[in-house]
């Protein structure tokens, strides 16, 4: 499962343009030195996956909890649905509920200190900028870490937001070149494809708890998850 990562960050990156797109295009980058520009973008990618990867520890260590308790394949199944519903519920109606209540003095000072590196063109405020950035709300991580916790490993479930984070990181560097090809009309057709895949990688995750056999699908029971081979000796 860890390719539909890679894959839901690659489309959902569309949406990404939206949400961080200005920070991208607000980066203190050399605009008339194009290798250095390159190394620029790459270190604050570098802080993007920084935060990805640490959440992914913490979401990760949770769902090997879940799988030491032996829930694993219904975990998976709640996992798809929820997906699935975060996909298809409309923003307008999520944001009637402000979820980030618990932590909104926390996301406010990551939002000030993000603010204070764009003065500053040094590689330590461009890692910093992508860090702070890779902890803000985001719809599309929220699912992503969903996934993360299916992985029922730490070291998978930060090797998943890697991939998700990896996948993002073409389109939101073209943000910084192409900006202005990357039209709302485009933006707006693109962004119809993100909920369908969504969907696509919530249903396998739900196959993937049914255990009904479908060779890298939905295998057998047996077989769903790595296990630990048993000392006999």
């Amino acid at each position: 499962m860890l390719y539909t990562a890679f894959l839901f960050g690659l489309i959902s990156s569309f949406h990404c343009i939206g949400m961080c797109g200005p920070i991208a295009l607000m980066l203190p980058v050399a605009r008339n030195n194009p290798a250095k520009k390159v190394i620029q973008i790459s270190i604050y990618h570098l802080g993007r996956l920084m935060a990805y990867g640490s959440i992914g520890l913490i979401f990760g260590m949770l769902g090997k909890g879940f799988f030491l308790a032996g829930i694993q394949q219904q975990l998976s199944i709640f996992i798809g649905i929820a997906m699935i519903l975060i996909i298809l519920i409309p923003e307008k109606l999520l944001s009637n509920y402000n979820f980030s209540k618990p932590v909104f003095k926390v996301i406010s000072k990551i939002k000030q200190n993000l603010g204070s590196h764009f003065k500053s063109k040094s590689y330590k405020s461009l890692f910093i900028i992508g860090l702070l950035n890779g902890f803000l709300p985001c719809g599309m991580v929220y699912v992503a870490l969903f996934g993360a916790i299916a992985m029922q490993s730490a070291g998978f479930g930060v090797l998943y937001m890697l991939l998700f984070g990896l996948g993002t990181v073409p389109l939101m560097s073209s943000v910084v070149y192409i900006n202005s090809l990357l039209t709302i009309s485009v933006r707006n057709k693109i962004q119809k494809i993100v909920p369908i895949v969504g969907v696509i990688i919530g249903i396998l995750f739900i196959l993937r708890g049914l255990g009904l056999g479908i060779p890298y699908v939905s295998p057998s029971n047996m077989n769903l998850f790595i296990q630990e081979k048993a000392n006999c000796h």
